[in-house]
């Protein structure tokens, strides 16, 4: 089973492609029941994912991201219609990882907020209307916005430039842009002190004139071209871009979540969708402790053949700490 949830969860390889290899060596296990297993196992670690869940939320700062999640037998809802599998992950400055997957048919404010309740700090996100009604309704979560969307914005009106044209405008954006994360760059290693008075220092000022050229360019670009809807959503994130000047343990951007949902988008394109809302549920234990195992650098399999072993061994209410997939004390 632990080979089973490697090869889906951990390298993108589908059940219909694990059945086939499994006849090749002669054990003939059909893909529904490779499923089956599965959604078996993940309730049998589901202890397991909600201590996770528990240490989130205690944190004082996370990243969350969503991607689109196809399930085809939702009660009350056509083949076609798109689910969604969130993604919420604990800083990459912090010594033990969590990375947490919940799937949800939609993606409203109500996912998040039910999912982080209990939680009070920053959260970092693109700019989806859904974390600005979340901030709006849990006074307690501060938004930061993501720099690396604010760029991407600025080098689409780059690449969609005809040739011989100069897109002197967000070529200079870019240029600003550029200048904080050299500044991220090098301060990288560096104590989360040194970081927030370098910050103070070199980039709050660039910040400050990148806020100054916005605002001077916005009354005279047509608001509906690429450039005008690009200065038009970095000034709608402005207030959450500028955040991470207020804490050297803060990022610039949301990389980290939007690393974390790579792995969904991967599988997704291999086996497309999940039959039904248990497996889907299925998918987003399984994916967590894999994706938390290997970011505290255990190996997914080894990881999982362990606690297979274990937890038909312990009592009913037994202590499950030391089966969570995070780095242990020194």
């Amino acid at each position: 089973m632990a080979w089973v949830m490697t090869n889906k969860y951990c390298d993108a390889l589908p059940l219909y492609r694990q059945e086939f290899i499994l006849k090749r060596i002669g054990a003939e296990i059909s893909r529904a029941t490779l499923a089956a297993w599965m959604i078996r196992c993940a309730e049998l670690l589901e202890p397991i994912y909600q201590a996770l869940h528990k240490l989130l939320v205690e944190q004082s700062q996370l990243h969350a991201d969503e991607t689109t999640n196809q399930v085809l037998k939702e009660p009350g809802r056509a083949p076609q219609s798109n689910s969604f599998m969130w993604v919420y992950r604990t800083a990459e400055t912090l010594d033990k990882a969590i990375i947490l997957y919940d799937y949800q048919t939609g993606r409203g404010h109500q996912h998040p907020e039910s999912f982080l309740s209990g939680f009070s700090g920053y959260l970092h996100c693109d700019g989806h209307s859904a974390y600005k009604t979340l901030s709006n309704r849990n006074p307690g979560i501060r938004l930061v916005g993501c720099m690396a969307h604010v760029r991407r914005k600025f080098a689409e009106v780059v690449k969609a430039t005809p040739k011989g044209e100069k897109p002197t405008r967000a070529r200079q954006a870019l240029k600003m842009i550029q200048r904080l994360y050299g500044i991220e760059r090098d301060i990288k290693d560096k104590p989360p002190s040194e970081r927030y008075r370098v910050r103070q220092t070199e980039s709050s000022p660039i910040m400050e004139e990148m806020k100054t050229w916005l605002d001077r360019l916005q009354p005279i670009v047509p608001p509906k071209s690429l450039l005008g809807k690009a200065i038009t959503y970095a000034l709608n994130q402005w207030s959450c871009v500028v955040r991470y000047l207020e804490d050297g343990l803060l990022a610039i951007d949301n990389n980290a979540a939007e690393r974390a949902i790579k792995p969904v988008v991967v599988g997704r394109k291999n086996w497309l969708f999940a039959h039904s809302v248990k497996g889907a549920n299925a998918s987003a234990i399984l994916y967590s402790l894999i994706e938390t195992a290997k970011a505290n650098g255990l190996e997914p399999y080894a990881w999982l053949r362990y606690v297979l072993t274990e937890i038909p061994r312990l009592d009913k209410g037994a202590c499950i700490e030391h089966l969570l997939p995070l780095k242990k004390p020194d």
